[in-house]
């Protein structure tokens, strides 16, 4: 067996997004995950929760909230429209 060709096998920290921390051992001394036992819903027993990472649900929102807008203001434009004409008659 070849001496000195295995990386070093130390402790390292494991941080979850949702903000949970623990020790494990690993080649690396700092492990970045997205989910974990806290947080996933099979071992949370299904409790909803939504993980974040890269600001997607926000930009749904607002998305959705600029759709919702645009909806509003066409109706607005259309009863102005129809109040128009029905003055006319």
């Amino acid at each position: 067996m070849k001496l000195k060709i295995h990386p070093e096998y130390k402790e390292a920290k494991v941080v979850c997004a949702c903000g949970n921390t623990f020790t494990t051992r690993s080649t690396k001394p700092l492990l970045k995950i997205e989910l974990c036992n806290k947080c996933h819903p099979f071992f949370s027993g299904g409790e909803r929760r939504i993980v974040d990472t890269a600001g997607q649900v926000e930009r749904f929102k607002r998305r959705y909230k600029a759709k919702e807008a645009k909806k509003v203001k066409e109706v607005k434009e259309v009863k102005e429209v129809l109040e128009v004409l029905e003055a006319k008659e």
